[in-house]
């Protein structure tokens, strides 16, 4: 398996992907014109022909047969060209000392907090793919991208994560407030935020705090959980630095994860190393590791072992990133290793 950027060549594979997403995945519309015009930007933004307000790095995972079975994107930098909303999670507090009444009520409010940060995004994978390392190298090759790259992201990371819906795509913080508003199925406008038509967000979205005691008891529950497929990314990205500060999305109330750049474990603790091919061994670590290009850029996990500055791979590794020995790469252990506890004195 090989994490590289994307391809012209690959739309089909792109659209069979995204209408196997179901709802909620907005940045991957089933939309031949709009992945069409997603890839082709793509292709400018690896190049460095696109500023980071408008820069898509978009990658997808490919098997040793040449098959695109999954894909993820890092959005240079949201809000800098159009609007990005939120709602912040925060409080609202009456009190009459008369009455003896004190009440703390969970309010919305509608921000564009988050404008500016760069966002890990569009990241699915096939089902029949979902073993092995292959989940966590698509989603943590883009940090090891980060890593490699840090001026062309911002000093903040960001991720939205899919909210609660049921097996028919029906989400209930929607049926409770955006439909009052937007007079419009959730999947409808799911899917016009993600084919970019987003300009009715501003025209339509409350711009008044909303006290969510007024919302169905079933919506208030929802406000910042992710949909049950998406808790093994959310815990992942918990696991590399990111937290939930208390935005979540206008739609369906799943929340937004975020941290500082420089803080991801990925990007904190990769190193730049010479590959060397030899016999990694049999407790070797499963590292991540990228061939450190940008254009040309590759990416996979394999067990490797660290030995003096240089990172031993096997043979079919180095084949699959395109290197030779003595070659520059970048690497990190794939998941962050345990602390071993210390007795104390």
């Amino acid at each position: 398996m090989i994490v590289r950027p994307v391809r012209n060549s690959d739309l089909p594979a792109l659209i069979e992907l995204a209408r196997s997403t179901g709802t909620g995945l907005t940045t991957l519309p089933a939309n031949e014109e709009r992945l069409l015009h997603r890839v082709t930007w793509a292709e400018k933004t690896f190049r460095g022909e696109a500023g980071r307000g408008d820069a898509d790095y978009l990658f997808v995972l490919e098997n040793d047969e040449g098959k695109v079975v999954g894909i993820s994107a890092i959005a240079g930098a949201v809000g800098l060209r159009e609007p990005w909303y939120n709602f912040r999670v925060g409080l609202t507090v009456s009190a009459s000392q008369e009455l003896n009444i004190y009440r703390e009520i969970p309010t919305l409010f509608l921000a564009n907090d988050l404008t500016g940060n760069s966002e890990l995004c569009s990241l699915f994978l096939s089902a029949d793919y979902r073993t092995g390392f292959n989940g966590r190298m698509l989603a943590k090759a883009r940090m090891l991208f980060i890593a490699e790259f840090p001026e062309l992201f911002g000093n903040k990371i960001i991720a939205e994560m899919r909210g609660m819906s049921d097996e028919a795509g029906r989400s209930p913080f929607w049926e409770s407030l955006g439909r009052h508003f937007f007079k419009m199925e959730f999947s409808q406008a799911d899917y016009l935020t993600g084919v970019g038509n987003k300009a009715f967000i501003a025209e339509l979205m409350p711009k008044f705090p909303v006290y969510t005691c007024f919302l169905s008891e079933d919506a208030r529950a929802v406000i910042g959980k992710v949909h049950v497929h998406t808790e093994p990314a959310l815990n992942m990205l918990k696991s590399e630095g990111f937290s939930y500060q208390g935005y979540v999305d206008i739609f369906d109330a799943g929340p937004a994860v975020e941290c500082e750049t420089s803080k991801i474990r990925a990007v904190r603790d990769s190193e730049a190393l010479v590959l060397a091919i030899g016999t990694p061994g049999d407790d070797a670590t499963p590292y991540l590791i990228h061939n450190r290009k940008r254009e040309d850029c590759r990416i996979t996990a394999a067990p490797a072992r660290l030995a003096a500055g240089t990172l031993v791979v096997d043979q079919l590794t180095a084949r699959r990133l395109q290197l030779t020995a003595g070659d520059q790469v970048r690497a990190v252990a794939l998941s962050a290793q345990p602390v071993t506890p210390r007795e104390s004195k």
